[in-house]
């Protein structure tokens, strides 16, 4: 059923709320918050196909912030300290200029 899944999903953004904004006392508020009324605006939705949709959209969330989103801290006005987490890193790959032989 899809209530199942909702709840999955309500559970895993909130955990990765915690992850992805964690020392950060008004990001993961604010982040609780919206996730908080958009499942309050949608929770008496009926529509099978309206709720494939809304599941698609918060999944589509979680992936984005678990991937894309990276805290900065102020180290001074014009400094901005990056803290990636070690999920983030990805081995880099170097580029090369060079076309390869196939072997």
């Amino acid at each position: 059923p899809a209530i199942y899944y909702v709840l999955q999903l309500f559970k895993t953004l909130h955990r990765t709320r915690q992850q992805v904004f964690k020392n950060d006392a008004r990001a993961l508020e604010a982040a609780r918050i919206k996730i908080n009324e958009e499942f309050k605006c949608n929770k008496t939705e009926t529509s099978p196909k309206k709720i494939e949709e809304l599941i698609k959209i918060g999944s589509d969330v979680e992936l984005i912030l678990r991937t894309s989103v990276i805290q900065g801290i102020h180290t001074d006005h014009n400094t901005l300290k990056l803290v990636p987490r070690k999920d983030l890193l990805i081995e880099n790959v170097p580029y090369c200029d060079a076309p390869t032989q196939k072997q």
